[in-house]
C-alpha cells in the first residue's frame, strides 16, 4: 500500500503583507498530480493543517478545496491536530467527513485512535496522535508519573494494544529527537522547541512498535533516527530559515512490513531567495532574476538607503524583509546590550543607538518621535 506523507501545511499563513493562500492552492495542486502519478493509496496529514487556531475563510475553504478532490479520488485521509490548529475546528464535521474515508483525530481522548484498512488480505493499522501535552495525558492516567512528552506520548504507546506482526502506521505531531542530536529546525517550530530543554523533546526509539512513523512539527523534511521516523516537512518556505530547504513530499510504500521510502520534488509557484550585496549590485539589471520571488535582502551598504524597501519592490515586488550587514551593525553585533542599558535613561540609551548606527547626533525632533512611540508601546511612561 502506497502512503503520501503530509504536514505544517500552515493554510492561511502570510509573509510579511504576501498572502500565501494561491502558493498554497498550487503546491496543493502538485500534491494531487504527485497522488495521481504515483497511485497513492491514502494520503497522512500530520498536523499544522491551518497556520491560526481561528483560520481565515480562505484557509478554510482551500481545505475543503483539497479534502474534496481527495475523496474524488477515493483516495483515504488520517489527519491529526497540530499545535497551530484549534482541536474544536479542525474536528468538526469529522462524523460527516469518515462517510468519505477522510478521518480526523483532533482531540486527544484518553487513547490512540485507530482506524484499520485492507488492501487484500493484508492489513493495516493506522494510529492517529493529535498533538498532546505533558497535562493533557496526565490527566488520564493520574498515577503514570508523567512529568515531560515523552512520558506522555510512552504512556499512551504503552496503553495501546499493537500488535507488531501487523503492519503499524503512527501519524504524531510532536518534536522527536535521534539519540544524541535534535532534527534541523526550520521556520517557528524551530526555536520555540529548542528553548524548552528536554521537556517537550521525544526519542524516536519510544516508536520502535511502528513500521512507519509519519511526523509533522518540524518544517525541514528528515529522517529522525531511522528511515522509517521521518518529518515530511511544510511544502513551502515559510520563513528565511528556509531558504535553502528543498522541499519534497515522502511516497511510502509498505508491503508486509518492508518499508521504502522515496522523495518527490516540490516546485513552489514562487520560490523564497536571500540575496545580499550592495544595492547597486542587487538591482543591477545583470543580477536580477525571478522577480516574482519572495525576497529576503541584506544589504552591504555602509550607509542607510532612503526608502529602500519601496527601490526593491519596483524590481522584486515581493520583497519581504531588508536589513543591513555593514560595519555598524556588527560593531552593535559586539555590544553587550545588559551593560549598555544599566542604570541608563531611555534618552541616553536612544543617544547612544543613533550616534552608533548614523555616526552623528540625534535631533531633538526625532528623540520627541522616539518617546512619543515608546510611550505608545508601554515602554516608558509620561514621567519618564
Amino acid at each position: 500500500m502506497k502512503f503520501l506523507h503530509l504536514g505544517d501545511l500552515h493554510l492561511g499563513k502570510s509573509l510579511g503583507e504576501f498572502d500565501l493562500i494561491e502558493d498554497q492552492k498550487y503546491i496543493l495542486n502538485q500534491v494531487l498530480d504527485i497522488i495521481d502519478n504515483n497511485s497513492v493509496d491514502a494520503v497522512l496529514i500530520a498536523g499544522d493543517v491551518y497556520d491560526k487556531s481561528i483560520p481565515s475563510e480562505a484557509a478554510t475553504r482551500l481545505l475543503d478545496y483539497f479534502l474534496n478532490h481527495l475523496a474524488a479520488k477515493h483516495v483515504k485521509v488520517f489527519m491529526i491536530s497540530g499545535n497551530h490548529d484549534s482541536d474544536d475546528r479542525l474536528n468538526y464535521g469529522s462524523t460527516l467527513f469518515e462517510s468519505n474515508q477522510i478521518y480526523i483525530s483532533a482531540v486527544y481522548n484518553g487513547q490512540l485512535d485507530k482506524h484499520v484498512i485492507m488492501d487484500g488480505e493484508e492489513k493495516f493499522n493506522i494510529y492517529l496522535l493529535p498533538f498532546v501535552k505533558a497535562s493533557q495525558v496526565k490527566h488520564f492516567y493520574p498515577e503514570a508519573g508523567i512529568e515531560t512528552y515523552e512520558d506522555a506520548v510512552k504512556t499512551i504507546i504503552d496503553n495501546s494494544e499493537i500488535d507488531e506482526n501487523e503492519n503499524n502506521i503512527l501519524v504524531a505531531h510532536q518534536f522527536v529527537a535521534g539519540k544524541g542530536e535534535d532534527p534541523e529546525c526550520g521556520g517557528s517550530e524551530g526555536a520555540g522547541t529548542q528553548n524548552v530543554g528536554l521537556v517537550e523533546k521525544i526519542g524516536y526509539d519510544i516508536f520502535d512498535k511502528f513500521d512507519y512513523v509519519a511526523l509533522g512539527h518540524i518544517h525541514s523534511p528528515q529522517k529522525v533516527g531511522r528511515e522509517e521516523v521521518r518529518y515530511s516537512g511544510s511544502p513551502l518556505k515559510y520563513s528565511l530559515s528556509e531558504v535553502n530547504n528543498d522541499k519534497s513530499v515522502p511516497i511510502v510504500n509498505i508491503e508486509k512490513k518492508e518499508v521504502t521510502v522515496d522523495s518527490i520534488s516540490l516546485k513552489p509557484m514562487r520560490n523564497m531567495r536571500h540575496i545580499i550585496g550592495k544595492i547597486e549590485d542587487l538591482l543591477n539589471k545583470e543580477n536580477v532574476t525571478a522577480q516574482e520571488d519572495f525576497i529576503y535582502a541584506t544589504l552591504k551598504n555602509e550607509e542607510i538607503i532612503n526608502d529602500a524597501m519601496g527601490i526593491f519592490q519596483q524590481i522584486y515586488p515581493n520583497t519581504v524583509k531588508i536589513d543591513y550587514d555593514n560595519s555598524h551593525t556588527r560593531e552593535i553585533e559586539q555590544v553587550d546590550i545588559s551593560q549598555i542599558a544599566q542604570n541608563r535613561s531611555f534618552t541616553e540609551l536612544i543617544s547612544d543607538f543613533y550616534s552608533l548606527m548614523y555616526k552623528c547626533d540625534i535631533s531633538d525632533e526625532e528623540m520627541e518621535m522616539m518617546r512619543m512611540a515608546a510611550r505608545e508601546a508601554g515602554v516608558i511612561d509620561e514621567t519618564n
